[in-house]
């Protein structure tokens, strides 16, 4: 005797039916939420100082002081995701910018030469304190903690404990240059409005791919209509802030450069498979050797990284300043580990992303520079950038024990 089977089918509108903009906000409340702390923040700020956080002057001055923090955080989140920390960035800061230094001024060599070299050299660096975590599972505190140590005194070393420069004005470009104007020469800068044009159009074209390829594969991901307002705030605010930067001297070459290195890092730890495997070393460094992940290669690899993007950092700030000291780069691993934190990145490893690093680093850097301007001292400074970030640290545990 055969049992009737009975179905019960779903009408086609509930079966695609994406989420609620509720739902995935609560979803996604760290990422949208340091987003918004980072919107609250530059309108109180712009408040308080009666204009002048957004004057165009100051905006410039905003990007190219935190410049080289925004490089060495994407380094750091790679790290930090892996399971580990870098307490040498700043040290390593000031040992390339003294090398650059020395090479430039009392050697006489051509920047076109010293650039790469320095590069070289900070990858060399990464990789030999990476080679001592990964494969003799030195501890990475320890081992970077002796990196600051030995490159701060060689830091001292190099330049004899005294201050050199000035450098070539070509390596000076470096960080004080500009994207010159092809169609005018005149205000505002024609060449920032179309570039910020262009990259806000590149943004909502590679946005809506994916979501179309996500529909494809039956993932929706969030609500069509918090996906518009999401992608045309992000577009505009691309656009006016160009537009900011055209009415003074247009788009500094060091947020090029940040640009294209944000862009490169989105797409290695999203769409590749070693960024795949970084997060999944982070997350369970066993279970990821048994899947078959070599493991220290990966660790090796990002110290190399991270050593590399400390180097160009130390070349930017140096050519910023126009000079070596003994003391550049002192504390500078403070900002940008806290920039990785306050930004949600966790410190057992496995979760962070790259536009959340550099949110914290913006972050940080609206915050020193708002209060700088209200002429706050370096002490309360110090002390409310602490209480940001145990706030931040509070916040995804918080997350974290609600979502249990």
């Amino acid at each position: 005797m055969q049992q009737a089977k009975t179905t019960i089918e779903t009408p086609a509108a509930e079966q695609h039916e994406g989420p609620s903009i509720k739902s995935h906000l609560a979803g996604h409340l760290r990422d949208y939420g340091m987003l918004a702390a980072l919107v609250v923040i530059m309108l109180l700020f712009q408040v308080l100082t009666e204009g002048t956080l957004m004057r165009p002057v100051n905006l410039t001055n905003l990007f190219l002081q935190n410049s080289y923090i925004i490089i060495m955080a994407i380094g750091m989140l790679l790290v930090i995701v892996a399971g580990h920390i870098d307490l040498s960035v700043g040290s390593v800061v000031g040992f390339i910018g003294a090398l650059a230094a020395v090479m430039m001024v009392n050697w006489h060599m051509s920047p076109f030469l010293v650039v790469p070299l320095c590069l070289i050299c900070g990858l060399l660096i990464g990789a030999a304190q990476g080679y001592w975590v990964a494969y003799w599972k030195i501890p990475s505190f320890i081992v970077t903690l002796a990196g600051m140590l030995v490159f701060r005194g060689l830091t001292l070393a190099l330049l004899e404990g005294q201050s050199v420069g000035p450098f070539p004005s070509g390596f000076q470009l470096l960080s004080t240059g500009f994207v010159p104007d092809l169609f005018s020469d005149e205000r505002p800068n024609v060449t920032a409005i179309l570039l910020g044009v262009l990259a806000a159009g590149a943004i909502v074209l590679l946005a809506a791919r994916s979501r179309a390829r996500s529909l494809r594969f039956g993932i929706d991901e969030e609500p069509f209509a918090f996906f518009i307002v999401k992608n045309g705030l992000v577009a505009a605010a691309i656009v006016y802030i160009a537009y900011l930067l055209s009415t003074y001297r247009g788009l500094p070459n060091v947020l090029i450069t940040m640009a294209v290195l944000i862009a490169i890092y989105t797409f290695l730890t999203n769409k590749s498979t070693i960024g795949r495997r970084i997060y999944a070393l982070g997350g369970n460094e066993k279970a990821a050797k048994l899947s078959g992940i070599n493991t220290e290669r990966l660790t090796f690899l990002t110290f190399a990284n991270m050593g590399m993007l400390a180097a160009l950092a130390g070349l930017i700030f140096a050519a910023r300043l126009n000079t070596a000291t003994p003391k550049a780069g002192f504390a500078f691993e403070l900002d940008v580990i806290a920039a990785v934190f306050i930004g949600g990145a966790s410190m057992s490893g496995g979760v962070g992303k790259v536009i959340g690093a550099v949110v914290g680093a913006l972050i940080m850097g609206v915050m020193n520079n708002g209060m700088s301007i209200l002429g706050i001292g370096i002490d309360w400074q110090q002390v409310i950038k602490g209480l940001v970030l145990l706030a931040a640290v509070i916040f995804d545990v918080y997350n974290k024990t609600k979502q249990r």
